[in-house]
């Protein structure tokens, strides 16, 4: 029951809303979060969207930061076949949603690594049912950096979930995809008005960059 979606420009940094709060990430308290990047949903854009491309590209560099920088990095993925039961009420919006396990996984350009963490996805907001929260306090993280589909359902419900458990999330406006810009956009809007900081790919690496080689330098001082 997706919709078929087109192409469209992605947000740059002079699109962007202005954020209420004024964070920064900090790589030793930042986690990476890729939302739903799976087959199923990534298909709905239609074989070879330039979109979709420079969005998986930003993924992509996010993620090399993160590992450059030695920070989390943890995708979401709901499971396939679901039991009506379990499916709850997305039933009703959604339908029976994936299907096959081809459809449940990550798409090739972002398989998880083996230090990664693939959280089971159950409702739109990924700390729902899983131990994310748990498991950012107990690494001493606070900030999550949020990347992937859809910029206007999950992503902007963890990030509004995120907030309500005190960890800063920051959207990477041209690191996720919609089903319209209009959708996109009043994701980013809301979010930088009530509940997080809206942020671009390149200011993310480039702080993820700088904030970790302070905190090499103070670990060699020490």
């Amino acid at each position: 029951m997706l919709p078929s979606i087109q192409s469209y420009q992605l947000p740059v940094a002079a699109d962007l809303p202005n954020s209420r709060a004024d964070w920064q990430v900090d790589a030793p308290h930042a986690a990476l979060l890729i939302h739903d990047m799976q087959n199923y949903f990534i298909d709905a854009f239609g074989a070879d969207s330039p979109m979709i491309a420079t969005v998986i590209d930003n993924i992509r560099s996010l993620r090399r930061a993160a590992v450059d920088a030695d920070i989390p990095v943890f995708y979401t993925a709901q499971p396939p076949n679901q039991d009506p039961a379990e499916r709850g009420l997305l039933w009703d919006f959604w339908g029976p949603g994936l299907q096959e396990e081809t459809e449940a996984e990550i798409v090739d350009a972002l398989s998880p690594r083996a230090a990664d963490t693939v959280l089971t996805k159950w409702r739109y907001d990924a700390f729902s049912r899983s131990d994310l929260e748990e498991i950012l306090a107990a690494d001493g993280r606070d900030q999550l950096i949020i990347a992937g589909v859809y910029a206007h359902i999950g992503c902007l419900a963890t990030a509004t979930s995120a907030f309500m458990r005190d960890i800063k999330p920051f959207l990477v406006a041209d690191a996720m995809a919609d089903f319209t810009p209009g959708d996109h956009r009043a994701a980013l809007t809301f979010a930088a008005a009530r509940c997080g900081q809206v942020t671009d790919t390149d200011h993310v690496v480039a702080d993820l960059a700088s904030s970790s080689r302070v905190t090499q330098a103070v670990g060699s001082d020490a």
